[in-house]
C-alpha cells in the first residue's frame, strides 16, 4: 500500500503547481479548479490539434522516489514543481499496466491511462531536466519516468498522507504508453 505526499493544482496553465492541502476529484472530469479539468483534452497544444478529443490526462501522478534519484544527480525538485496533481510514495506507478484502478484516500478512483511524455519545459524548469528523466531500457527503449496519467471514475478529497490501493485490470496486462 502507498501514499499520498502531496496534492498539487493550479487554475492556471503554470508548468509547476502549488501545493494543497487537500483536492477535489469530479468523476470524468479530473482536479477541480485545474486548468486540465474538463471532459475534453486540455493540454493547450492538443486542443489545437485535436479539441475533441477525451481528455485522458486528467491527474497527473508523479512518484516522490524519482525525487530522490534527481536529487542523486544534483537536481532539487519538490512535490507539484514538475505539474503533476499527485505525489505517491510506495508504488510502482511506471510499472502499473493500463486500466490500472488506483484508490486515492477514502473515496476516490482513477484509472490510470498511459505516461506523461515530458516536454521541453521540463529543461526550462531546471536545466538538463528533460534528459534526466529519460532512460533507456535494456533493449534501447525509450523510458519516460515523468509520471502517468489518469481519469477520474470517483470522486472524492484526497491529502496528504492518504492510502493508495491498487487494483490491476482483468486479463492481459497492456503496458503504458504515452497519452
Amino acid at each position: 500500500m502507498g501514499l499520498i505526499e502531496a496534492v498539487s493544482r493550479s487554475a492556471q496553465y503554470t508548468f509547476s503547481k502549488p501545493n494543497e492541502g487537500v483536492i477535489r476529484l469530479i468523476a470524468g472530469l479530473g482536479v477541480e479548479g485545474d486548468a486540465h479539468y474538463g471532459e475534453k483534452v486540455r493540454h493547450r497544444s492538443r486542443m489545437a490539434r485535436t479539441p475533441d478529443a477525451p481528455n485522458l490526462r486528467q491527474v497527473h501522478l508523479i512518484h516522490a522516489e524519482l525525487f530522490d534519484e534527481l536529487a542523486g544527480r544534483g537536481f532539487t525538485v519538490a512535490p507539484g514543481q514538475i505539474g503533476e496533481n499527485v505525489t505517491t510514495r510506495g508504488v510502482d506507478l511506471l510499472g502499473l499496466p493500463a486500466g490500472t484502478l488506483l484508490h486515492l484516500g477514502p473515496e476516490a478512483v482513477v484509472e490510470v491511462t498511459g505516461l506523461r511524455n515530458p516536454c521541453v519545459q521540463i529543461d526550462g524548469f531546471r536545466r538538463g531536466l528533460m534528459k534526466a528523466v529519460l532512460g533507456r531500457d535494456d533493449d534501447g527503449e525509450i523510458v519516460r519516468k515523468a509520471g502517468i496519467m489518469s481519469v477520474v471514475v470517483t470522486g472524492g478529497e484526497i491529502r496528504p498522507g492518504d492510502e493508495i490501493g491498487v487494483t490491476l485490470p482483468d486479463g492481459p496486462h497492456r503496458k503504458l504508453e504515452p497519452v
